[in-house]
């Protein structure tokens, strides 16, 4: 859905509200933010407040996604902007301040006269980020939160398993270095991912391509750079990660995510965190990526039904089930009473030598082998990005290439749902003992395309807290690498295809393979890779797979089908 469409649906067409600017509120540091207070016209007794605290503006089109929207349905809009941004004092740290920010705030929020002594927290990405940040201490006023495509820390997705998420870290650092220039909310979107994929292609250190990317030193890159190494990063990441807060979060939570999502994997955790701690959140996840504007019309309605429901008590609008995802292929919605589905199973899906891939046991075969040259990393095609599109592509370009190995399962004799956490068990040697290894879950078509369905990768670094553990034959380690959570239906005369690669450039820094710190490593040396599939070393993809109950299927508008 275009923008144009997102002001113009019916739905939330923006009716007349009122509108304080500028409003200051003072941090204990003494730097002052900015604030814009929404509110219906003649509102004549305080009602309840969504704050929305943002990097990326509070007037224009941005008021409208900041939820806007909501104000003609009975509630207030306060849209801070985040410290150093669009007039806020300050200087823009990001993650660096939001907890302080936050709570400072919400402590200016309960001053004022026309607040009624209830809120909630919304917002997407950054934004449901910075809900995070002071959702634990926000004390009993934060009746509800509903976030989209976001997470409570974004250390995992800025290290993805281990190893550096090059092309989301320099773009966005590049398009909030360059958002607040003349025109610069539209144009950086459009080209900060550009130039960043230029940048990395170009060969120079990590630690010089700031600076090719937008012209001077970013320090957000550079400090992501620095605290790549957990010894490095501990004390950085100690007040930027909030995952280890997130089921003391007393307010009900709705969280929404997309299956080709950056974040994906880290929002189902805090599902699981909130579940842990004995609450019941709503979890969406459709087919979206992260700058997919379909899931901004479905975000608003599932927000309003939430908000509607725990600050007014009108709880009509829920729906029965917590959980709702979208199954690709199959092309409908599903409601199920958890995450992952109840009844599900997990089957193991095991290699075999020549490029098999099946349900039946190891064979007694040589290990499968290829060379990993960072010199010329494996590209990586598709899968989930920050900014663009991460529509499912063919990757029969990339099958192509010898350092990436394939394994297809015969024609499917029935259709086959996958609905739930995917993963591999795989038992690897390599001639470097800093090497990394990445699996990809591919949907093959009678007509031979093959489009990736979800991904995940491992660094194996000896200096790290270990991921794997060495087995029997000398040098073999066993390591579990976790994909991308999905929901496909592999359809019947489909088959199931899964690669084994050791690179997915530019969107992962590639390993050098020598142990350097990433910033500044210039040497860069091959690895020798083998993947064991005997029945020793019996590596394997493990699969979701549900049966489908008449009763799970739900319908859906129009514009939440599709998408691929």
């Amino acid at each position: 859905m275009a923008f144009r469409d997102l002001l113009s649906a019916p739905q939330i067409r923006i009716p007349r509200y009122t509108v304080q600017r500028d409003l200051p509120v003072t941090m204990p540091d003494g730097v002052t933010l900015l604030a814009d207070r929404y509110a219906p016209p003649g509102m004549r007794e305080p009602l309840p407040t969504i704050l929305v605290r943002t990097p990326y503006g509070r007037r224009g089109p941005a008021a409208v996604l900041n939820g806007l929207p909501f104000v003609p349905f009975g509630f207030q809009l306060v849209v801070q902007s985040a410290r150093g941004t669009f007039g806020s004092g300050g200087e823009f740290d990001p993650l660096g301040s939001e907890r302080e920010d936050g709570l400072a705030t919400v402590a200016w929020l309960r001053e004022q006269p026309w607040f009624d002594g209830s809120f909630a927290t919304y917002g997407a990405s950054y934004l449901g980020y910075s809900a995070w940040a002071l959702a634990a201490d926000a004390g009993p006023e934060l009746k509800a939160m509903s976030l989209q495509i976001t997470a409570s820390s974004f250390r995992d997705a800025a290290y993805v398993g281990g190893s550096f998420a090059l092309e989301s870290t320099l773009s966005w650092t590049d398009l909030t270095h360059r958002q607040q220039r003349r025109l610069g909310l539209l144009a950086a979107p459009l080209v900060s991912r550009r130039r960043a994929v230029r940048a990395a292609r170009s060969g120079r250190p990590l630690s010089e391509l700031d600076v090719l990317t937008g012209g001077a030193p970013m320090r957000f890159y550079q400090d992501l750079l620095k605290h790549h190494a957990p010894e490095a990063g501990a004390e950085y990441w100690y007040k930027r990660d909030f995952s280890g807060r997130v089921r003391d979060v007393e307010a009900p939570v709705a969280l929404l995510g997309g299956w080709y999502d950056i974040f994906l994997p880290w929002l189902v955790k805090d599902y699981l965190s909130l579940r842990a701690g004995g609450h019941r959140p709503n979890l969406t996840i459709g087919p979206w990526w992260h700058t997919d504007a379909r899931h901004s019309l479905v975000s608003f309605r599932e927000s309003l039904a939430w908000f509607r429901a725990h600050l007014k008590g009108e709880t009509w609008g829920l729906r029965a089930n917590p959980v709702r995802v979208y199954v690709t292929r199959a092309k409908e919605w599903r409601e199920y009473a958890d995450w992952p589905p109840p009844g599900m199973r997990q089957e193991r899906w095991h290699l075999h030598a020549g490029g098999g891939l099946g349900a039946d046991g190891p064979q007694r075969r040589a290990p499968s082998a290829y060379r990993f040259d960072p010199r010329d990393p494996t590209p990586a095609l598709g899968g989930p990005t920050l900014l663009g599109s991460s529509r499912p592509v063919d990757n029969r370009p990339l099958e192509k290439r010898p350092d990436v190995l394939v394994f297809t399962s015969p024609e499917l004799p029935e259709d086959l749902d996958v609905v739930g956490p995917v993963a591999a068990d795989l038992f690897v040697r390599s001639s470097r003992e800093h090497t990394d290894f990445v699996v990809r879950l591919c949907d093959v078509a009678p007509d031979g395309v093959s489009r990736n369905v979800c991904e995940g990768g491992l660094r194996l670094d000896p200096d790290r807290p270990r991921a794997d553990k060495p087995v029997g034959t000398e040098g073999v380690r066993r390591v579990a690498i976790d994909l991308w959570p999905t929901g496909h239906r592999f359809e019947r005369g489909h088959r199931v295809r899964v690669h084994v690669t050791s690179g997915a450039y530019p969107k992962v820094a590639a390993n050098p393979g020598t142990g350097e710190p990433i910033a500044t490593a210039r040497e860069m040396v091959a690895a020798e890779q083998e993947v064991f599939h005997d029945p020793d070393h019996p590596s394997a993809l493990l699969l979701p797979v549900v049966r489908t109950s008449p009763e799970a299927v739900v319908p859906a508008p129009a514009e939440e089908e599709g998408g691929e």
